[in-house]
């Protein structure tokens, strides 16, 4: 799954956002999964940006609720 941009996570409707917040969550989770049992990621800086991402979206989305 590739990572969102700001203007890919506003356009998307609840549901949708849901989705994929969960989705990148299930990455994540496997990710860590996989670097806690001691092999290494195949991608260890897909970690940090999985992290970025959840943590964009969900400032986006507190946001868009203020402004209604």
């Amino acid at each position: 799954m590739a990572v969102l941009r700001s203007k890919e996570i506003r356009q998307l409707n609840e549901k949708d956002f849901q989705s994929k917040l969960g989705d990148i969550r299930k990455e994540l989770l496997k990710l860590r999964a996989q670097k806690s049992a001691g092999s290494t990621p195949e991608n260890p800086g897909r970690i940090r940006a999985l992290r970025r991402t959840i943590a964009r979206m969900i400032t986006i989305k507190g946001g868009s609720t203020e402004k209604q």
